[in-house]
């Protein structure tokens, strides 16, 4: 298992936001964590990669504990972390931005990965020397995955991608993560847009208030009545 998380607390001042959080992501997976605002999913990939202190519980990724492991040695290990509102350095150029993403990584093959990069996303190849704030939100949100992508992760984490993104660009984003994933990286997708995640993920997690309440196949889930009526509108199309 790539990675494992089991009775996960996480507490902000004297209130917990996530309450014995426990589930799975497998090596080639993606893997979906559901739920409505407040839900405790942004909160959850903060954990993992150690943006946010653990109160009690543990996260293993690749067999090894990375509990209490800081921020950016977790990164080395290869975990990756897209987070909610991109977050990309606004005033630097994008390929400035995607240099940044590779600064632990090998300098011999920075080449090849910038143009790995370049050739997912064209339009960042395009736009390598503007301002990454010029750009368009879908722009900015592509540039915050090839970031995270420049390092190689075996793990990706997403939070919330489809945020503010047109549905032809939606659309579009969600095949990049196929294609992402079809190519080796295992994903961990976080994202309100449920019936998309749900669409694409093989298996999904429903958080509500810090807590799983539901998981399992992600079809399944889909055509669960209750998963139905909560975040797909009463409907699995």
């Amino acid at each position: 298992m790539m990675l494992e998380v089991k009775d996960l607390r996480v507490g902000y001042g004297h209130i917990e936001a996530l309450h014995g959080v426990s589930f799975e992501v497998g090596e080639g997976e993606i893997v979906t964590l559901i739920g409505a605002n407040g839900a405790g999913k942004s909160t959850t990939l903060r954990a993992l990669s150690g943006l946010v202190r653990v109160s009690s519980g543990r996260v293993c990724f690749g067999g090894k504990e990375i509990t209490a492991v800081p921020a950016h040695k977790i990164v080395a290990m290869g975990l990756g972390h897209v987070p909610e509102g991109r977050r990309i350095f606004a005033n630097m150029t994008v390929q400035e931005n995607l240099e940044l993403g590779a600064y632990i990584g090998n300098p011999r093959t920075f080449a090849a990965d910038l143009e790995a990069v370049y050739s997912r996303f064209p339009r960042l190849k395009e736009r390598r020397a503007q301002l990454a704030g010029t750009m368009s939100g879908g722009e900015q949100q592509m540039l915050a995955m090839g970031r995270a992508l420049m390092l190689k992760p075996k793990l990706l984490l997403l939070d919330e991608p489809s945020m503010g993104l047109s549905p032809l660009l939606v659309q579009e984003l969600f095949e990049t993560i196929v294609e992402i994933n079809r190519r080796g990286t295992t994903v961990l997708l976080v994202e309100q847009n449920a019936a998309m995640a749900l669409a694409i993920a093989h298996r999904a997690y429903v958080l509500e208030t810090g807590r799983v309440v539901l998981s399992g196949p992600a079809a399944q889930l889909r055509d669960d009545p209750a998963v139905r009526q909560a975040y797909l509108g009463g409907h699995a199309s």
